[in-house]
């Protein structure tokens, strides 16, 4: 089903006015048209198609318009209950005077006394974290320097956020930039990204100053090799400190894990799964880049109630006999879903910004084309 954004507008528009309660049915397409063609009479004439089969896949594609996996999983986790913060997407069904003063008292608490508290707190870590890595970085490469580098990171993260292993690779979905603070609280880690300008800029140069990360430039990212290379030699390196990556590529709504980039899996290193997962009740941890800039979502996390989340320390994976970087990175997937209790999607995460792939497409077009026509088709083809 092609999925276009005004049906989609319209359909959501209709389901609201109408109050019209939409459920869909999850389930393999092939499976159920496989049952619902076994239930009546095999047409004559060549294939499996007949007329009846056009109801089934407009009902499919409707769904498909209305509720997509890949677009609801870029917008804030939809919650069972109002948190003080926002309301979800139900219609208002309780007003009172008494709710309007508790909601008026939790906006005094969170803008006037959470907020300038850990705005206080977070310069006082990035300062620090400035002027610790740029002195450490004028030591010499000795054993010394090592130390004081990992110790001034630490110190940073716990001001931030009151195990990571020494070698390899520590892979984990991915929801917030706050998730580098959480892991980094109890250790350091080297970080992998793209070079940026600005304040994040000044915070790179900084900590690469004192400790080996990992940054690209952005016509470096595109060189698949040159980053395979870099990741290979920094793992190889014993006195290095293990390298950070969230393989999604991007920030996902905590309800699912999407699909992983094979090149963090490519490197043979042993894989250190770890599965976070936000309570929504007390904050939205979720970032939308694409509607909230880095201060607008820093500052709405400074005037939520709290971040509560659970952190999962899976134990290590090696890369199987006969099996390749793809189904080596799914099986990492799918061990951290089941434990964060998200779901297991293969959608690229990519897909937030870009367009399907051509070579996608034809694919998908051929396996709607074999349910459609039948395996008679098969054989003539």
């Amino acid at each position: 089903a092609v999925c276009l954004s005004p049906a989609r507008s319209r359909l959501h528009a209709l389901i609201r006015c109408n109050r019209f309660v939409y459920l869909r049915e999850d389930g393999s397409m092939e499976k159920e048209l496989e049952e619902l063609r076994r239930s009546r009479p095999k047409p004559p004439v060549g294939g499996d198609f007949t007329l009846s089969d056009s109801f089934y896949f407009t009902r499919r594609g409707i769904e498909t318009i209305v509720e997509d996996e890949v677009t609801q999983r870029f917008s804030s986790e939809e919650l069972v209950s109002w948190n003080l913060l926002t309301r979800t997407n139900v219609d208002f069904q309780y007003i009172s005077l008494r709710l309007t003063l508790l909601y008026g008292l939790g906006i005094v608490v969170r803008y006037c006394i959470l907020a300038p508290l850990r705005i206080t707190l977070a310069c006082i870590g990035l300062t620090w974290l400035v002027i610790g890595t740029s002195a450490v970085g004028l030591l010499p490469n000795w054993r010394m320097k090592f130390w004081l580098s990992e110790w001034v990171h630490v110190m940073c993260y716990r001001i931030w956020s009151p195990a990571p292993l020494r070698s390899g690779i520590c892979v984990a979905n991915h929801t917030s930039p706050i998730d580098i603070v959480i892991l980094c609280n109890d250790g350091c880690y080297a970080m992998v990204g793209q070079v940026h300008g600005g304040l994040m800029g000044v915070l790179q140069r900084a900590m690469v100053r004192s400790c080996p990360h990992v940054w690209f430039e952005r016509a470096e990212m595109k060189d698949r090799h040159l980053v395979t290379k870099r990741l290979t030699d920094h793992v190889n390196d014993k006195t290095k400190l293990p390298i950070l990556i969230f393989p999604e590529g991007t920030c996902v709504n905590n309800t699912s894990v999407m699909m992983f980039k094979k090149g963090s899996f490519e490197i043979g290193a042993t894989i250190y799964p770890v599965a976070i997962k936000y309570d929504p009740k007390f904050g939205d941890a979720f970032w939308n880049s694409s509607k909230y800039s880095m201060v607008s979502y820093l500052l709405r996390m400074m005037t939520s109630w709290a971040l509560v989340l659970n952190v999962w320390y899976l134990p290590a994976m090696n890369q199987q006999e006969g099996e390749d970087a793809v189904q080596f990175a799914n099986r990492v997937k799918s061990a951290i879903a089941h434990k964060g209790g998200l779901l297991d999607l293969q959608w690229d995460g990519g897909l937030k910004r870009g367009k399907v792939k051509e070579s996608f497409k034809e694919e998908q077009q051929k396996q709607y084309s074999s349910m459609v026509v039948g395996d008679d088709s098969s054989s003539s083809d």
